[in-house]
């Protein structure tokens, strides 16, 4: 593989000023907590803006098939500036985990079904989620919570799945199943009849997750047998390795802000931020940011590469120590925010408390640390923990 890129190209920074911008417009910090606690907690007007008139849902889809021929990296931006903003879109669930597990079965296997739905996720005229358990790792085994079953021309799914993200507002789900024929990715427009979306109860208030419920639903086939397995597989490790950047986004709000807090934060007559103590909290953040964001960019540099998933690379390694590291920074980095906000932190009215749970709902996503240190051991060489 060529040598990684860690910085940031000036393409980049535009893209970075736009997302920002546009975030900062649509959903300021002090706005987070009231569109949390009404009746539409996601932010649908600026997800169309993102994914239909940016095109950002489409952002790594090639151009022949509706999206616009970017990379891994610039997503990673996005989820990173997404992060910083905490923006309550579902770019993770559709954008990021069901366009990449379908990208890889139109890339394998073209098809009628695959083509036409990756092109209306790419283009933003439809909202999809992957009917897969947050909480899963990449390279769990394939869910076998869902049957398949053919009737004549038509097959119908039966089954349930928790804990799916960004459910609650998608229009398709990707559902992983299995059939007379072994695994399989099928599509399920979520009115269809037998289909129920229950949104969960969530820790995260600006990412909900739901609970699928399917009974005899009309499905379409995208991908069977090893094409289905793969496709999964590199999907949603694929998707870890980006939300490493989000991570990194939501630790770089709490690190400025904090440090923005406590230079106008007086007691004794001094800045708060002048104690000795605090500047040494602040500095171990800071330290821990710079090694996440080395191993975040890292990461999105190895997806970005067109032998990501071919033999010799080590996007298994990149991905879990992204993982490892930049999960336990952002939840460090809201901890201390609380904190070193004093009283103010503890309150609901500031939305310190929406990172910090953001925070920890991230680190359970895709896999905990403990368990991304747990995969890195086989392909780093390194006997298993015990």
């Amino acid at each position: 593989m060529s040598t990684p890129d860690l910085l940031y190209s000036d393409v980049e920074d535009d893209l970075r000023a736009t997302v920002r911008d546009l975030v900062r417009d649509h959903c300021p910090p002090d706005s987070l907590i009231a569109r949390a606690d009404s009746a539409e907690p996601y932010d649908l007007a600026l997800w169309r803006t993102l994914a239909a008139d940016l095109g950002l849902a489409g952002l790594a889809v090639p151009e022949t098939s509706g999206g616009q021929g970017a990379s891994a990296r610039e997503v990673a931006l996005v989820l990173e500036e997404l992060g910083r903003g905490l923006a309550p879109v579902p770019f993770l669930g559709s954008a990021v985990l069901a366009t990449s597990v379908l990208s890889r079965v139109e890339a394998a296997e073209p098809g009628e079904h695959p083509a036409a739905l990756l092109r209306r996720l790419a283009d933003g005229s439809a909202t999809g989620a992957l009917a897969v358990s947050l909480a899963a790792l990449p390279d769990a085994e394939f869910p076998t919570t869902v049957n398949a079953e053919s009737l004549g021309d038509a097959i119908v799914l039966d089954g349930a799945v928790t804990t799916v993200a960004d459910a609650s507002v998608a229009d398709e789900l990707v559902v992983p199943a299995v059939g007379p024929d072994g695994p399989g990715l099928y599509a399920v427009a979520v009115g269809a009849h037998g289909v129920t979306v229950s949104e969960a109860v969530s820790f995260d208030l600006t990412r909900r997750v739901g609970d699928v419920a399917l009974r005899r639903a009309p499905a379409r086939v995208l991908a069977t047998g090893e094409t289905a397995r793969t496709a999964l597989r590199e999907g949603r490790l694929t998707a870890a390795g980006l939300l490493a950047s989000e991570q990194l986004g939501v630790a770089q709000w709490c690190l400025d802000t904090t440090v923005a807090y406590v230079k106008q934060r007086h007691q004794f007559g001094r800045p708060v931020g002048s104690f000795q103590a605090v500047k040494h909290r602040l500095a171990d953040v800071w330290l821990s940011l710079v090694g996440a964001r080395a191993a975040a960019r890292y990461a999105a540099d190895v997806l970005a590469s067109p032998e990501a998933f071919e033999s010799g690379s080590d996007v298994e390694v990149a991905v879990a120590v992204a993982q490892s590291s930049c999960a336990e920074v952002a939840v460090q980095a809201a901890e201390e925010a609380v904190q070193l906000h004093g009283g103010i932190g503890m309150t609901w009215e500031h939305p310190v408390h929406l990172y910090l749970k953001r925070a920890k709902a991230d680190e359970l996503a895709l896999g905990t640390p403990a368990r991304h240190r747990a995969a890195l051991a086989t392909p780093a060489n390194l006997p298993p923990p015990p």
